[in-house]
């Protein structure tokens, strides 16, 4: 009895450990809004649309119309597999072709 008792406290501590990794794996990933898809752009709060959107132009010009664009691509039907640095690669070319003309 011993035995299976102690085996047994064995594989549920194992079993705890691989939990506890999945969850920080888990966690980790999902906390990533520039590499993640439009999905999670939308249940992300502003100021990390604001932060991602510094982050992936790299500069603070226009960031409040590359999150209304963002915005706005979100809510289109079908886009929640998109990629968010597509879409803002998308609205950063936008913004540059309406400068130049």
């Amino acid at each position: 009895m011993k035995f299976i008792k102690k085996y047994l406290k064995i594989f549920i501590g194992i079993a705890v450990l691989i939990l506890c990794g999945c969850v920080f794996f888990f966690i980790q990933r999902s906390s990533d809004l520039e590499n993640g898809n439009m999905r999670n752009w939308l249940a992300a709060s502003a100021d990390r649309r604001v932060a991602a959107v510094k982050i992936m132009t790299g500069s603070d010009d226009h960031t409040e119309l590359m999150v209304a664009c963002l915005d706005k691509i979100a809510a289109l039907p079908d886009s929640g597999e998109m990629a968010v640095r597509d879409a803002a690669s998308l609205c950063h070319t936008g913004i540059q072709l309406k400068e130049n003309i």
